[in-house]
């Protein structure tokens, strides 16, 4: 049966968490700015107010709800962590406040199914509690996400392993306690059997972060860059700081991917719902040429546009998240991806038109808009290029498929015709057909 209502007492939660994060955890995007602010634990004025607020979640039983009972969290599936994530995608410092801030969620999970006692004691608990926070090191620089381009090498040493090689973008690296490497083991080995993973302290020696690189919305002259461009020069590291076994570093990636893509979507469907409320507003409080903007045809079809833009993607992201808790693992695959490349277009086409309807004042910092629309372009890149995701979902639909049997595509018209004549002829020839 499809189902498309949300239990009564879960939704009452969706309630709480819609209005804390509106009037308790906004104010902290307008006081602490700065990108990487929800991340510097040493920020000692953000924390006062934070700490609170994470212990007002944690009271309320919504505190890292993507880990099961045994780490803390409620274990839930996909769709409600979806319902959640379109909340959070509100704020920039939600996830933050709820403990489900990236890459945090994902080094988590990989630190609780890979990560040895130690690490766990040393890493696992205070990243679960939200005293650190960790990056995660995968890209490069020549070859960007693709794993089959990498260059960064580890290879064993006496009782260890030492990592040699750079990687580009390393979110939050300038604040981590410490990152999980992804680095090439077997260089002669199948592709995504080349690889290992890796947790590695921040402070081991050899880690040199040769620049925190700025993005549009960061202004590189102030330092505001927190994607780290890193070179591990010799970093050595002991035998057990690999994560699963040797040449399974592809496998671990995979494990974090998905559902975090889908909490991901769900962020931006609550980004653009936010986008799309201030659309309305402003079209029902501003007046031109003697009537207000909602008057006009031409704004009616933008709102008209947005809306259902944005709730055929919403349902495209639940319909994921369900399918992730219902179906056999893997059989979401193709949705994720769907999910992915839809993002920032609908993200795109709604922000602009919110800009285009607010007019000079949209294109200022006075509103969210203008720093939603410089993320465009960086949620087009996330979690892989558009175009690879593109290319799996053309990949996995042509297997469904096989060529046509003959000179003529199956569904050719003079031969059905023919059969269809040939089915009903005797009741053609009856009535003179």
């Amino acid at each position: 049966m499809w189902d498309f209502s949300t239990d009564p007492e879960f939704q009452k939660e969706l309630d709480w968490m819609a209005a804390f994060v509106r009037e308790e955890v906004e104010p902290l995007d307008l006081l602490f700015p700065a990108g990487g602010a929800p991340y510097d634990v040493r920020d000692e004025a953000a924390r006062a107010i934070l700490r609170p607020l994470q212990q007002q979640v944690k009271e309320r039983g919504l505190w890292a709800c993507h880990l099961g009972p045994e780490l803390g969290g409620k274990g839930y599936g996909q769709l409600r962590l979806a319902l959640m994530n379109e909340i959070l995608g509100r704020s920039y410092w939600a996830p933050t406040v709820f403990g489900t801030a990236a890459p945090d969620t994902g080094n988590a999970e990989i630190l609780a199914m890979f990560g040895t006692d130690e690490q766990k004691r040393r890493y696992l608990q205070p990243l679960l509690d939200g005293d650190i926070v960790s990056a995660y090191s995968m890209t490069e620089p020549h070859a960007g996400a693709d794993p089959k381009e990498f260059t960064c090498r580890a290879r064993r040493d006496g009782d260890g392993w030492v990592i040699d090689g750079e990687k580009w973008f390393t979110s939050n690296a300038r604040y981590a306690e410490f990152l999980i490497v992804m680095a090439v083991t077997d260089p002669e080995a199948r592709p995504h059997e080349r690889m290992s993973m890796f947790v590695v302290p921040a402070d081991t020696p050899g880690i040199e972060i040769k620049r925190n690189v700025a993005t549009m919305a960061e202004r590189d002259e102030l330092d505001e860059g927190i994607h780290g461009y890193i070179r591990y020069d010799a970093v050595r590291v002991p035998t057990d700081a690999l994560l699963g076994g040797p040449g399974q570093g592809f496998a671990v990636a995979q494990a974090r991917l998905g559902g975090g893509r889908v909490h991901h979507a769900m962020r931006t469907v609550g980004q653009c719902r936010r986008a799309f409320d201030m659309m309305c507003e402003r079209a029902l409080s501003r007046r031109t040429q003697g009537e207000r903007l909602a008057d006009k045809q031409a704004v009616q079809e933008l709102i008209a546009d947005s809306w259902i833009e944005l709730e055929q993607y919403r349902l495209l992201v639940l319909q994921t998240a369900w399918t992730i808790d219902n179906l056999p693992h893997g059989a979401a695959r193709t949705q994720i991806a769907m999910c992915k490349v839809a993002m920032a277009k609908v993200y795109h086409d709604i922000v602009r038109r919110a800009v285009h309807l607010h007019g000079s004042l949209g294109t200022t910092h006075e509103t969210p808009l203008a720093a939603m629309w410089m993320s465009v372009p960086s949620l087009a890149l996330a979690d892989g290029p558009t175009e690879v995701h593109k290319t799996t979902i053309a990949k996995q639909k042509l297997r469904e498929y096989t060529p046509a049997p003959g000179l003529f595509p199956s569904e050719h018209l003079p031969p059905k015709r023919a059969a269809a004549r040939e089915r009903y002829a005797a009741v053609l020839k009856e009535h003179g057909r």
